[in-house]
């Protein structure tokens, strides 16, 4: 028996934590670049589960690796060796270009292991003091939610009342190279420098071009590690590799997650050097899931579907295009006030207050024209769909767009 959407939400809202605020739409059944809700209704999926499934719902070559494994072996714990583990971590290191990785399950696992082993490098290798080191971070950042996370968030509802908080970061503002300089200068306990190369829940805010090249410079000036969180930017979204290759910049320390797996398992990793990477020893860090022989098999043949589909390129190309129409509707349209992004990571950025309901408004009027897509921080909206899309699939979103937008103005 098929039940509405409606009783789906009512389930959720009576069983569930309220932690989410979800478009009113229940979905049932993805396949590349479109979903269908429990009544049939045929969307285009412009949110990508925050570019979780780059490489669009249920690819046939990645769903093959996950049933291929799950009949097979899906999980051993580290106690013991797996055949697939050791593959997955010589193919990851050859393909992003590092000597070690660390595997973990979810996004906000990988930046807590890099700030561990960021602080341990510091202390054993750097010789800060201990329990001194520091970490810099950027002002609206988003990493994750654990405690620690939270800690060094500017974001109110998302640290009140997780108190008290893990001591140890300092925060500077985005795209500002003097200021990062400046701490940089006068404060010899930094152990790294963490930051997103777009700001991706903050509203896909992109630095100016050369930021993140002269970051690094500066970092290395100084012996300080430069981490890179690519969870949401990496993996072929901006129409690279990373979102770092824009600049030509390797980070010391590579985070990843979201579509590393595809949108089919959940798998996160950190990867470095081998000096690095050495100060981790046996029993100082670990995850019972992470490095499982299911995820590790879903996230190679994910990757390896970024590189034969040429999925960057792809991004790159109709990520031009997105942004050229939009700004003939801000042009257009007094409701509208910018486009920014790079690749297919993109935001529209609604003429209105964050605490307004004008950009959540529009995303129903898109819903109900047959677009998903959602507002971050109120009056901005994120358009980010799977990177198969065709040319002809973004024109026909296009024109839902600026139809909605049309309708809307009215």
């Amino acid at each position: 028996m098929t039940h509405n959407s409606q009783y789906y939400i009512d389930l959720e809202n009576k069983y569930g934590a309220h932690n989410y605020h979800p478009l009113p739409v229940v979905l049932a059944k993805g396949k590349g670049v479109k979903v269908w809700d429990v009544e049939g209704n045929e969307y285009y999926d412009f949110l990508s589960a925050y570019s979780a499934v780059n490489q669009g719902h249920c690819h046939p070559k990645i769903i093959e690796a996950l049933t291929q494994q799950a009949q097979t072996l899906t999980l051993t714990s580290r106690a013991f060796y797996s055949d697939k583990l050791g593959e997955f971590e010589k193919f990851a290191c050859k393909y992003f270009g590092f000597d070690k990785l660390l595997p973990m399950n979810t996004g906000a696992e990988a930046v807590e292991t890099a700030i561990k082993i960021c602080r341990k490098w510091a202390y054993e290798k750097k010789g800060i003091a201990e329990n001194k080191a520091q970490l810099i971070v950027c002002e609206n950042n988003f990493h994750g939610r654990t405690t620690t996370i939270i800690s060094f968030s500017n974001d109110e509802n998302a640290r009140k009342n997780f108190g008290p908080y893990t001591t140890g970061f300092i925060k500077v503002e985005y795209d500002n190279l003097q200021a990062l300089e400046e701490i940089l200068k006068n404060n010899d306990k930094i152990a790294g420098f963490l930051v997103e190369p777009i700001q991706g829940e903050a509203g896909v805010y992109v630095p100016s071009n050369g930021y993140l090249a002269k970051a690094k410079a500066l970092c290395e000036q100084y012996n300080v590690l430069f981490l890179g969180d690519e969870i949401q930017t990496g993996v072929a979204r901006t129409g690279k590799l990373l979102a770092l290759d824009h600049e030509n910049v390797k980070p010391d320390i590579l985070i990843l997650g979201k579509a590393l797996s595809g949108g089919a398992y959940p798998v996160s990793a950190v990867l470095t050097t081998d000096e690095i990477m050495d100060v981790i020893k046996s029993g100082q860090h670990g995850s019972t899931y992470g490095g499982n022989p299911l995820g590790v098999a879903v996230a190679m043949a994910a990757l390896q579907v970024v590189k034969d589909e040429k999925l960057a390129d792809n991004a790159q190309m109709l990520g031009t295009i997105f942004r050229a129409e939009m700004q003939k509707l801000v042009d257009k349209y007094d409701i509208l006030s910018l486009v920014r992004g790079k690749g297919l990571l993109n935001a529209l950025v609604i003429n209105d207050s964050e605490d307004s309901d004008t950009a959540w408004n529009l995303c129903v009027a898109l819903k109900d024209n047959g677009l998903l897509a959602k507002p971050t921080h109120g009056n901005i909206i994120r358009f980010a769909p799977p990177l198969v899309i065709t040319k002809e699939q973004l024109t026909e979103c296009i024109n839902i767009i600026s139809k909605t937008v049309a309708e809307f103005t009215k």
